[in-house]
This record gives structure tokens, sequence and C-alpha cells, in this order.
């Protein structure tokens, strides 16, 4: 794990060299954002998206960042297990890359990237791209071409 880590920050600090300064295009940050109830195992989503870019823009993703970076994957796993298809259909999310470095005082690096995530609704060949943000707070929207799923009764 170690390791791991002592990879990632070489890696950082060659971006941030490399690249000059790197400046944050993200444009829906809110440090006053309060994180989604849970339910189980799923945000209880109660807003839809009205922009077209939120989530499926670089510059406007889902900010999930309401943990350290070491905890907050399984706010990924809250988020998507709120969403459904448009018409209720189960969904399925499968991480395919990061992009998109940006400073952030919330990295143990002081760097974090954007993770994209491709979602598939059932019985569709559709895929679309999610942008994910594990290191910024927003407010945590359903975004369009997506439902907000009904809460599991526990």
């Amino acid at each position: 794990m170690k390791k791991n880590n002592l990879l990632l920050l070489i890696l950082a600090l060659t971006l941030v060299t490399s690249c000059g300064s790197i400046k944050s295009s993200i444009k829906n940050i809110d440090n006053n954002a309060i994180k989604p109830a849970v339910r189980g195992t799923q945000f209880i989503l109660t807003e839809y998206a009205t922009d077209y870019k939120y989530g499926y823009d670089k510059d406007y993703p889902v900010n999930l960042g309401f943990e350290n970076e070491t905890y907050s994957p399984k706010n990924i796993v809250y988020f998507f297990n709120g969403l459904a298809g448009t018409n209720g259909e189960k969904i399925s999310y499968t991480k395919i890359d990061n992009c998109c470095p940006f400073p952030s005082k919330k990295s143990v690096m002081g760097a974090g990237t954007l993770d994209i995530y491709e979602v598939t609704v059932e019985n569709s060949n559709k895929k679309m791209m999610l942008y994910i943000n594990i290191y910024e707070k927003g407010k945590v929207l359903c975004p369009k071409g997506f439902s907000i799923k009904k809460p599991t009764i526990n």
C-alpha cells in the first residue's frame, strides 16, 4: 500500500512540475454542500440536475468528496445505487479511466483526478460516461438521462 502511495505521489509531482501549475476548471464545487442521507447502500437523492452538463462534463462532475479520499469510494457505490434508468431500469457501472488533474487540499498529494465511469442501462446498448470527483464536495443530483431509484426498505 505504501509503495502505491509513493508512486501516486511521484506521479502527482511529475504532473505538477511538468504542467507548471495545475488549475482547477471544476465549476460546481460547493464546500457547504451536505452529504445526502444514506439508506442501506444508497444515497437518498431528492433532486434532478437541470443542467445537461452535470456529471457528463469534466467541468461539472458529480462531486462526492464528503470524507477523506480513503473513505470516499463508498460514496461512489451509494451514488450509483441511488440511480436507475429513466424508466426505473437497473443500471451497471464500470470505472474506465482517470483524467483531469486539479489542485485539492483534500488529497494527501495536494492534487486530485476525476474518475470516469461508463454506465449502461439494463436492456439498452447505450453507454453513458459520467465524471466523478471524490475529493471535492458539491450538491449531489440525479443527472439527466437517469431517474432516482426508490430506496430499499430496511
